[in-house]
């Protein structure tokens, strides 16, 4: 369960300042909200100002059971509605380029290789991410249940998959080693799900993301 604590000052960083020396955690780990900052009037000048504010804890993540209820049926739907387009649209594009797209542990799997398709890569994987985003939407117009795709090119996500799982246990190892905290570089959801996953059974470190998109990002510290 989350920590949280409620604190008072004359200004709101007093108050901030006084609230996470209580909760004895930093401030990126924190969640702030501002409850009550009491102006002055011109009748009540002489009264002293207060701010509150609540700080909480933001939780370590858990690890999510997630239950796909795809049938086969709709599977295999979905996989032939991803491979017309995909073949139409390479065709334009890269004819020589091979589209393989195999249903895996109630996913749809989808790989493509060739000669000059690294523009379908884009800067940190940008374009391959939308031209994902372009099958999911086709491979779930025709079913009631979700339809999990996921798209490599040149095996661009599975080379990321290996960089961010070694990165992941060599900063575990540093925040084991030091006990201080470390802070990720922004990632996308699916990236931050590798980090999550790799360390979810390390008993001596917990992660948590923290930030707004598309800045979001990791938090490892130690238990």
């Amino acid at each position: 369960m989350s920590k949280s604590v409620i604190s008072e000052g004359k200004t709101t960083q007093e108050a901030i300042e006084k609230g996470l020396k209580e909760i004895k955690l930093p401030r990126e780990l924190c969640e702030i909200k501002i409850l009550e900052e009491n102006k002055k009037s011109f009748f009540d000048i002489l009264a002293p100002k207060i701010v509150r504010v609540e700080i909480k804890e933001i939780e370590a993540r858990k690890p999510e059971e997630v239950e796909i209820e795809t049938t086969d049926e709709e599977l295999n739907i979905a996989k032939k509605d991803v491979e017309e387009f995909l073949n139409e649209f390479l065709n334009r594009i890269s004819p020589e380029a091979k589209i393989t797209v195999e249903i895996k542990d109630k996913c749809l799997y989808i790989s493509i290789h060739g000669e000059n398709i690294g523009n379908l890569i884009g800067y940190r994987g940008e374009t391959l991410y939308s031209i994902e985003n372009i099958l999911k939407a086709i491979a779930n117009k025709k079913s009631e249940n979700r339809v999990v795709v996921r798209l490599d090119i040149e095996d661009y996500k599975q080379k990321r998959v290996e960089t961010l799982e070694e990165v992941a246990k060599k900063k575990a190892s540093i925040v084991e080693r030091t006990g201080k905290m470390i802070t990720l570089e922004p990632m996308k959801a699916y990236e931050r799900k590798i980090i999550h996953s790799v360390l979810q059974d390390n008993p001596n470190v917990e992660t948590r993301s923290i930030g707004q998109e598309p800045k979001r990002r990791i938090v490892i510290t130690k238990k």
